[in-house]
């Protein structure tokens, strides 16, 4: 793909930062944008993990694993 795994890991691990950050406003002081925002990062999560997957599985096909 044109993105490669470590700029995906990399962008993985801020979206759970932000996610951290956002779902605690939202738990602790009930903001709802910040569920809103918490709901996002999880969306970006789960497409990134989808995408880092398919990376893991490419290099394996080719052997460099």
């Amino acid at each position: 793909s044109n993105v490669n795994m470590q700029d995906n890991i990399q962008k993985i691990n801020e979206c759970n930062n932000i996610f951290q950050e956002e779902i605690e406003k939202f738990n602790e002081k009930g903001v709802g944008a910040a569920g809103t925002r918490a709901r996002k990062a999880l969306l970006d999560i789960a497409k990134l993990t989808k995408e880092i997957r398919k990376q893991i599985q490419e290099k394996k096909n080719e052997g460099k694993a």
